[in-house]
């Protein structure tokens, strides 16, 4: 494991970008070593680092406590048991959550999660190793399951490992939770509730005080099967060897006793082995690789239906999965704030309108096969609920959009896919005081190809672009806005068929993470070439 930084590569950047970043279909070969940067991947290279930003954290009083420490050969789960810490009360301005890993040899990137007394807290993938070993970390925000840390718990802990004479790498794994003492900045939800603990896996009672709900869904394809590409998929009759009903087009949908509740774009997660090339990722991941961020859904226009004290059914199901395949995991999370004031809250449904779902997937048929997809849906669901300090009306509208061309020859030697998807949510909720807004607006983009020689040179070159505007508004003026903008790209080409020390693997790749807003300003830069990082840059 390395985590040096290769400052002298930055003279001879531009060769090496030129090499890497052309868009000709020519494979990648071998650079001249320059200043320090290896000619090609060798046995060990610079440690997992994303360019996202650390979790900022308080000056305040803080303990520490360790959830979980493993070791994953199998499919065996960690079991433990959580206790909350001991000298920073049990009202926090922010819990932090921190995984450590190492690994060594040869390994397949693996999915894990992680669950405290049932609610899972982080979903995460691992890295590829090196020969001579990588340690990488992740730590995320947990404050908003602040209900859930405040009594004892039992702890579940999965990273499915297989491990043999071929795959030697023993993940090696430590979580732990640190808690700052203090308000936070928002309130926390006062109930943390899951679907898990009920018999069928899908009913959900919300407290009768409930005024304010949002569920939220670890939505992710599953490795090793074709949904873990769902965004290749095709429809008959085009002959690719990944197959829908209906094609790429996916949507995670959330509903509510039957009637549709939510709707919501799938982020296209790309793991450290994703397409074909794990030279792409073993310094910087792709976009959330390491920490899976869930889909939110405000179901606050159903908490007047759902707070009659009865028993409701919530299913999550991913529109587009072909009939009778698994390959998605949508554990369900549901976060309640409760009316102190108030021992029921009464209320409403008084809108559910969705759009005919479009999805249509046009083939043609070529030297290079092509799909393109056009898709889109839009929901809006309205409610109001009778609190203590009045009615308080809440409307919720989400509209999704799909565009992708995916082209490929016979034989797949050449598969490239060019797709945007877009998630634009509005809150709007009235009550005794102004009007308020929230504004969201999400945008992914995935845009390269590999290519495979008939010198069996491999080649993958891909840009991936995870952005998002928010903006909070209350009677018409703006209070709150950010935007944020994570762009991945890498190129990186090897030989197959051969043993590890004789595929000359080259590579580059870089991630820019920008966040900008009222919250200040965030900028960082990472470059790599051969497994060595070669930039590290903040503008801020």
């Amino acid at each position: 494991m390395r985590r040096r930084l290769v400052m002298s590569m930055l003279a001879g950047g531009a060769l090496l970008a030129s090499t890497f970043f052309g868009t000709g279909a020519a494979a990648a070969q071998p650079a001249a070593r320059t200043g320090g940067v290896p000619a090609e991947f060798g046995t060990d290279w610079h440690d997992p680092v994303t360019a996202a930003p650390p979790v900022d954290r308080p000056h305040t009083t803080s303990c520490r406590v360790t959830l979980a420490e493993a070791q994953f050969r199998d499919f065996t789960p960690y079991r433990g048991a959580y206790t909350p810490p001991k000298g920073c009360g049990d009202r926090w301005s922010k819990v932090v959550l921190r995984l450590d890993g190492k690994v060594k040899g040869r390994q397949y990137d693996r999915l894990g999660y992680l669950h405290v007394g049932g609610v899972e807290i982080l979903r995460t993938s691992t890295p590829e190793p090196s020969p001579d070993g990588i340690e990488w970390h992740a730590e995320k925000d947990v404050t908003r399951y602040s209900d859930t840390f405040r009594g004892p718990q039992d702890v579940e802990m999965l990273i499915g490992n297989v491990v043999d004479d071929t795959y030697t790498g023993v993940i090696d794994v430590k979580v732990t939770l640190t808690f700052y003492a203090g308000r936070p900045e928002a309130p926390a939800p006062d109930r943390v509730l899951t679907l898990a603990g009920s018999p069928d896996g899908s009913t959900l009672t919300t407290p009768r005080n409930s005024e304010r709900i949002v569920a939220e869904v670890y939505a992710t394809g599953s490795g090793g099967g074709c949904e873990e590409f769902w965004y290749l998929t095709v429809a008959d009759p085009a002959s690719y060897s990944c197959k829908s009903d209906h094609g790429p087009y996916r949507e995670v949908q959330i509903t509510v006793d039957g009637h549709l509740a939510g709707i919501a774009a799938p982020f296209p997660n790309v793991w450290t082995g994703g397409w074909s090339n794990p030279f792409l990722w073993y310094v910087v991941p792709a976009p959330h690789a390491f920490d899976v961020r869930p889909i939110e859904y405000d179901l606050t226009p159903f908490a007047g239906l759902l707070n009659d004290g009865r028993p409701h059914r919530v299913e999550v199901s991913v529109v587009g999965v072909p009939t009778g395949q698994s390959g998605w995991s949508t554990p369900v999370n549901v976060l309640v704030w409760q009316d102190a004031h108030r021992a029921h809250v009464t209320g409403g449904l008084t809108t559910d309108r969705a759009t005919d779902l479009a999805d249509s997937s046009t083939y043609t048929p070529g030297s290079e096969n092509r799909v393109d997809t056009e898709a889109g849906h839009r929901l809006t669901v309205s409610g109001y609920v009778n609190t203590s300090h009045g009615r308080v009306d809440t409307t919720v509208t989400r509209t999704l959009a799909n565009t992708s061309a995916h082209r490929w020859t016979d034989g797949e030697n050449t598969d490239g896919l060019d797709a945007t998807w877009t998630d634009d949510e509005t809150v709007g909720v009235r009550g005794q005081g102004p009007a308020r807004t929230a504004h969201t607006h999400r945008t992914y983009t995935m845009n390269g190809a590999t290519t495979l020689g008939a010198d069996d040179r491999l080649r993958t070159v891909l840009a991936l672009g995870d952005r998002a505007t928010v903006e909070e508004r209350q009677g018409g003026r703006r209070t709150a806005w950010t935007r944020s903008d994570d762009t991945y790209s890498g190129d990186a080409a090897y030989t197959i068929n051969v043993p590890r020390d004789q595929r000359h693997a080259v590579g580059t790749s870089s991630e820019r993470y920008r966040r900008y807003g009222t919250d200040g300003c965030y900028d960082r830069s990472l470059a790599t070439a051969q497994g060595e990082l070669t930039e590290d840059r903040s503008r801020c």
